[in-house]
């Protein structure tokens, strides 16, 4: 796996349902063999209010987002810095599914990339005697994460990241060194369905 891209990607938004309601901001980690290579980051406009819940738990505010670029000129961007790689997220099926979504409501066609679910590669890897439960924030401080999940799009995909190249290590020493090794672990399709559930997050 050490020639494998991984793309780390983590979505906010105004709430948890991808067909109503919509991204607010979009970042990403470009890693390979534990190098990151770049990220990407930015605010999106989501055409419709920011919740005050929203704002409480993300910091994120219409004011914020006002200014910020649409959908339709963020996801090319975002689809050419993920190019050829494996996407990665926590709970996948919720950042892929706001993803594809999106790129529905904008006339994009979804890449259809591999996703490797890192909340399903911890259930398998990280035993409960380790840890209360498999959210994020306490992966995150079970590997020691320098960038804590902070519900913030640029801190969560860099935690993720980390999370991924810990778990990718204990693979190793499991013995399995490549991708499809790496996948067998995982419970979710290469193009997972939208889950509505934030529990793990």
């Amino acid at each position: 796996m050490d020639r494998q891209i991984f793309v780390v990607v983590d979505v906010e938004t105004t709430g948890l349902d991808a067909e109503s309601d919509r991204i607010t901001e979009i970042a990403a980690v470009r890693l390979r063999g534990g190098d990151v290579l770049g990220e990407f980051a930015t605010l999106v406009a989501p055409g419709i209010p920011v919740p005050a819940f929203i704002t409480t738990l993300t910091g994120i505010s219409d004011a914020m987002v006002t200014q910020a670029p649409p959908l339709r000129d963020v996801l090319p961007a975002f689809h050419d810095f993920a190019r050829d790689a494996v996407l990665v997220a926590h709970n996948a099926p919720f950042d892929i599914g706001f993803l594809r979504a999106a790129c529905a409501s904008c006339g994009e066609r979804w890449p259809h990339l591999v996703v490797v679910d890192t909340l399903e590669l911890a259930r398998t890897l990280v035993s409960r005697g380790e840890v209360a439960n498999y959210k994020l924030p306490t992966l995150a401080q079970l590997f020691d994460s320098p960038s804590p999940s902070a519900h913030r799009a640029t801190a969560d995909a860099r935690a993720t990241a980390h999370i991924l190249g810990a778990l990718i290590a204990r693979l190793r020493r499991a013995g399995v060194h490549d991708l499809s090794g790496l996948l067998g672990c995982t419970a979710h399709p290469s193009d997972p369905a939208p889950d509505r559930g934030a529990a793990a997050r």
